[in-house]
């Protein structure tokens, strides 16, 4: 099993998601394929990370990964200046806990407004997802800030992400 970066996205939706969306709906909202969302569950529950009954993320195993294996797995790419959408330490929940960079981290997206270093998200589709469903932009903002950020912002995210997950609706 080789474990692929939109794994991350699949894995954090179905955890907001609730139960009973089909791979149809997670496609939809994901725009990633059904057969690519049917892979990630599939990798997951190989991993150890999806509970194959319920197909809801185990929150133990998730947090572990989240916290101690994305960094390494999924190593954040910068680029060249851009127009996007910010992400990591500069977009919600941690952007109240820093002063605003010169160039703050952002996803590419010609349709944004803020002017800043381009970061590579987990999956191309990350950032359109992410504009619909609010929830999932923070969480793929705090995974960001664990794969790109100095200390003081990776023990920020860690810290939030242990919190929320341990109010998540997980297995």
């Amino acid at each position: 099993m080789i474990a692929k970066s939109l794994d991350i996205v699949v894995l954090l939706k179905l955890l907001l998601s609730g139960e009973g969306k089909s791979y149809a709906q997670l496609s939809e909202e994901l725009e990633i394929s059904a057969s690519e969302i049917h892979a990630a569950v599939r990798r997951g529950i190989e991993a150890g990370l999806i509970d194959s009954a319920s197909r809801r993320p185990l929150r133990s195993p998730l947090q572990d990964y989240l916290l101690h294996g994305v960094r390494y797995a999924f190593p954040a790419r910068l680029g060249a200046v851009s127009r996007g959408m910010p992400t990591a330490h500069a977009a919600p929940p941690l952007s109240e806990h820093f002063q605003p960079d010169d160039l703050p981290p952002v996803w590419p997206d010609p349709e944004g407004k803020v002017r800043g270093q381009a970061l590579e998200p987990l999956y191309s589709s990350a950032p359109q997802a992410a504009k619909s469903d609010p929830e999932l932009y923070e969480y793929l903002a705090l995974v960001d800030a664990i794969r790109s950020g100095r200390a003081r912002e990776r023990k920020l995210a860690e810290d939030e992400l242990r919190k929320r997950l341990s109010h998540a609706h997980a297995a």
